[in-house]
C-alpha cells in the first residue's frame, strides 16, 4: 500500500492520460459513477460507514490508474492541437534540468528560461522558442541568438503533447502509471531516450 499523498493518474476510456488527481477526487469519481475501470497497483483502500441492514462496511479500492468517462474539458485537453501552458517547472523537467548550452545538470534554483530567439529580436514566449539554461550561460548569451553568441544548442526545443505534459507535471510516478504515459508519447518524442536513463518507482 502507498500513502494517501500518492497521486492517481486519470485517463479516458482509451487510456489517454488526462491529469493527476488526489485520493479525494478519486473517491468522488468512484461514488459519482464516472470510473469506467481501474488498472495498476492498489494504492490504498478507503473505508466508509456501515450498512444498517447488512452490517457491512463500505470499501473503495483506489488503483494507480483510473479510466473515466471524460467530460468536454478533458476531451479538449486530449486533442492533438492542444498546447499546454508554459511554465518554468515543466520546461526544466522537459529538458531534464540540463542546460542546453553547456550540457551540465543543475538544481532548479540555478536554472532559467532562455529564449532561443530573444524577445528583443522578435522571439516569442512559446515552447519551441525556449530552453533550459543555467544562469551563467543565459547571462553570457544575453540578447543574442545561439548563432550570434557562438553557443550552439544541444537539443531542439519542442512542444509537449498533453500526455507528455501530464508526465512533466507528475511526481512519484509509478512504473504502471509510466506505461500508460509512454504509450501515448509520439514515437519521435525526445522523452523516450531520456527516460531510458531513468527508472520510475516500482
Amino acid at each position: 500500500m502507498y500513502g494517501l499523498d500518492q497521486p492517481v493518474l486519470r485517463t479516458d476510456v482509451s487510456g489517454m492520460p488526462l491529469e493527476w488527481i488526489d485520493y479525494q477526487e478519486a473517491v468522488r469519481l468512484y461514488c459519482s459513477g464516472h470510473v469506467a475501470y481501474s488498472a495498476g497497483s492498489l494504492l490504498y483502500r478507503l473505508h466508509g460507514g456501515f450498512n444498517a441492514v447488512t452490517g457491512r462496511r463500505s470499501s473503495i479500492p483506489v488503483h494507480a490508474v483510473l479510466a473515466t468517462h471524460a467530460g468536454r474539458f478533458a476531451i479538449l485537453r486530449a486533442r492533438p492541437d492542444y498546447r499546454p501552458p508554459l511554465s518554468n517547472a515543466a520546461l526544466f523537467r522537459r529538458d531534464f534540468h540540463v542546460c542546453l548550452y553547456c550540457g551540465d545538470t543543475f538544481p532548479t534554483r540555478e536554472l532559467s528560461r532562455d529564449h532561443v530567439t530573444p524577445l528583443v529580436q522578435g522571439g516569442q514566449d512559446r515552447w519551441t522558442n525556449v530552453v533550459t539554461a543555467c544562469k551563467r550561460c543565459n547571462h553570457a548569451k544575453g540578447g543574442r541568438t545561439p548563432e550570434q553568441a557562438h553557443m550552439p544548442l544541444l537539443a531542439v526545443p519542442f512542444t509537449p503533447t498533453h500526455a507528455e505534459y501530464v508526465y512533466l507535471q507528475g511526481r512519484r510516478i509509478l512504473a504502471d502509471q509510466m506505461e500508460f504515459l509512454r504509450a501515448h508519447f509520439p514515437r519521435s518524442s525526445p522523452l523516450h531516450e531520456r527516460l531510458r536513463q531513468t527508472r520510475p518507482m516500482q
